[in-house]
């Protein structure tokens, strides 16, 4: 089932490989399978979070058009990770490609396979740096503040570099 145009804002993750490559051919699987992404962050680097015995990585956040149901979009978005190489062995493991539903246009949504917004996004230097970049004015739609208002707020120091 299709539904109105939403915008679903997207954090994109790699740490293995040709990370700018993997990046650039998530996007490119995302704007032939989902949607016209319309938005793009700059690329950062950061250390790993979570795990930290691991390469760092490179983040980016996009903002892409969808007419898809959230759960749908979700199975796409996990179909472009397998179809690149993606093996799910441990969590806040080393990955080839992690795409990430952060917003769903104002959908908040709590499913066993999804939660709407992302739950832990707003503790995360990684994920508001480049979605403040692309979405700064966005309203949280649980916290009613805008990303702006939540990274000045952030308490996590993990350093996030502009490539």
């Amino acid at each position: 089932m299709k539904l109105d145009s939403n915008t679903a804002y997207l954090l994109l993750g790699t740490n293995l490989g040709n990370r700018a490559q993997n990046l650039a051919t998530a996007i490119a699987y995302i704007e032939l399978e989902i949607g016209e992404v319309f938005a793009k962050s700059s690329v950062y680097e950061t250390a790993a979070w979570g795990k930290t015995d691991q390469p760092g990585f490179l983040n980016q956040a996009i903002a892409v058009n969808s007419e898809l149901e959230p759960l749908h979009l979700l199975k796409l978005l996990l179909a472009i990770e397998q179809k690149m190489g993606r093996v799910r062995s441990e969590r806040w493991g080393e990955r080839l490609i992690d795409i990430d539903i952060i917003f769903y246009g104002n959908e908040i949504m709590q499913d066993p396979s999804l939660i709407l917004p992302h739950p832990e996004m707003h503790k995360r230097r990684f994920v508001l740096v480049p979605l403040n970049e692309i979405a700064g004015n966005f309203i949280h739609p649980i916290f009613k503040q805008k990303i702006s208002s939540i990274l000045f707020n952030l308490s996590d120091k993990l350093t996030v570099h502009k490539i």
